[in-house]
């Protein structure tokens, strides 16, 4: 074979390191960049927290535009050379958690744990102040160790004694009394085995009255039953009232099955809102939370130093450009998440004034156009990025959705239709909730044509149980 030289020319796009990492911070969240933050502080002398807030670099105008979004503007559009090779992101984003991002608390659970306490720290501050001997101390605490969290003991008495160095100190007598006093501590359920032991606790600690007495007899007998909301099968195999079991009942909806969950176990992830919409002269607007933004700053003295070129800091030429890359693309970054935090906001002011039922139908490529981003782009900025709202803190992509077409002619945001379906449950008569098909039915009527297995598909992101789950008596 015959090796020979030929000459090619094309073109490639090379992306920079600054490019590269003005990429990936737009993608991360906030509670991750200002992680990032602060390994380049520990990383680069040449960077320091900015105390003086006055002297930000990411100071911006939130109520109009200003002349950093020019740059920012020709920043995006080099990303958008970059993520214009990219599919586009799935655009039907079901939320998974309440609407509006907020949950009301029961109302008959008084329990509040200090905040940041475990719940292992909770037991253990109890077991301090507990008199009893060294022997039940120590086996009380190693239960503690055992819990998981939600405050249930997994381990079986055989697989707990092995763990001691001398196992057979360890009778089923002192395990048992160990364990009797881990169940009376607080919360009431913890070190339970299972969920039926869990409630009964709960139950024991009330009152006895008729109601109290039926609903320990089904919680620590025909909990299966109950969990089917087979009424009529727990009736007949108790042999009580239709109104006593409906009182009991309603005493078990009031429990905590998960007592261990209301403690700080190292799983909580805070939510830093990026954005705060706020109203002014009749209109809802977006700004940049303080609180979010990072305060940092390229060191004035260092900087000074090697600008004069002092010899003492050669070398010294890669870390302030470092520097700076990190704090143009910063800036950048969030430059970019007000921009379209703004369109976000224009677009759907009906929604900030009466909740998701109002929320306009709108799909990524839809700012994007506004923006002159690319659709990507707008993917990157959306997730992991929160907004507080009168209607709760939400993530940006939440308002970007598919949509169903109405009689009308028109459309409506499946964030509306989600909202909807969740209305017409909450009016439904609890002993004959309405089934997908109803629901489907009553949609109809309204204007919105849309199939029954996506009824249930809305139903199911809003985590609402089918309609044999939800009877009550």
């Amino acid at each position: 074979m015959k090796q020979t030289l030929n000459l090619k020319v094309s073109q490639q796009l090379t992306l920079s390191p600054q490019l590269q990492q003005a990429i990936r911070l737009l993608q991360l969240s906030t509670q991750e960049v200002l992680e990032e933050i602060e390994r380049a502080l520990e990383e680069n002398p040449l960077l320091e927290k900015d105390a003086d807030e006055s002297e930000s670099a990411f100071e911006t105008s939130l109520d109009a535009p200003t002349s950093s979004e020019t740059t920012a503007a020709s920043s995006d559009a080099a990303l958008d050379h970059f993520d214009a090779s990219d599919p586009p992101e799935k655009e039907d984003f079901v939320l998974t958690s309440d609407e509006g991002g907020m949950a009301a608390a029961d109302e008959d659970y008084t329990f509040q744990p200090a905040a940041g306490v475990s719940l292992r720290e909770h037991l253990l501050s109890q077991l301090a102040l507990t008199p009893v001997d060294d022997a039940t101390r120590a086996v009380v605490q190693a239960l503690i160790d055992e819990l998981d969290d939600n405050g249930y003991l997994a381990t079986a008495f055989e697989a707990f004694r092995s763990y001691f160095s001398s196992p057979e100190a360890l009778t089923q007598k002192l395990f048992d009394d160990a364990l009797c006093l881990l169940q009376n501590f607080d919360p009431v359920g913890v070190g339970a085995r299972t969920p039926s032991e869990c409630l009964a606790l709960q139950l024991q600690a009330l009152p006895d009255s008729p109601e109290q007495q039926t609903a320990l007899i089904v919680v620590e007998r025909h909990l299966p039953l109950l969990a089917a909301r087979d009424f009529t099968g727990l009736r007949k195999t108790i042999g009580v009232r239709e109104d006593l079991l409906r009182d009991a009942c309603a005493i078990i909806r009031r429990l905590n099955p998960k007592p261990g969950r209301a403690f700080d176990n190292d799983r909580v992830n805070h939510i830093i809102p990026d954005i705060i919409v706020y109203r002014q002269s009749h209109r809802w607007k977006a700004r940049l939370n303080d609180d979010a933004v990072p305060k940092i700053r390229i060191n004035a003295v260092y900087a000074e130093m090697l600008s004069a070129k002092d010899a003492s800091l050669s070398g010294w030429s890669n870390r302030l450009q470092e520097a700076r890359w990190l704090v143009r693309n910063i800036q950048q970054r969030f430059e970019t998440i007000l921009r379209v935090s703004q369109a976000i906001v224009e677009q759907q002011q009906r929604f900030f004034d009466h909740g998701p039922l109002a929320m306009k139908p709108m799909i990524l490529k839809d700012i994007a156009d506004l923006l002159g981003l690319h659709e990507s782009t707008i993917s990157r900025v959306t997730t992991q990025k929160y907004m507080l709202t009168p209607q709760g803190t939400v993530e940006l992509k939440y308002f970007f959705g598919s949509h169903v077409a109405t009689s009308a002619g028109g459309a409506a945001s499946s964030t509306a239709i989600r909202a909807l379906i969740k209305k017409i449950i909450e009016a439904e008569p609890p002993t004959a909730p309405l089934s997908d098909q109803r629901i489907t039915e009553l949609l109809d009527k309204e204007g919105i044509m849309v199939a029954r297995r996506t009824v249930a598909k809305y139903r199911e992101a809003l985590s609402i149980p089918p309609a044999h789950q939800r009877k009550d008596l």
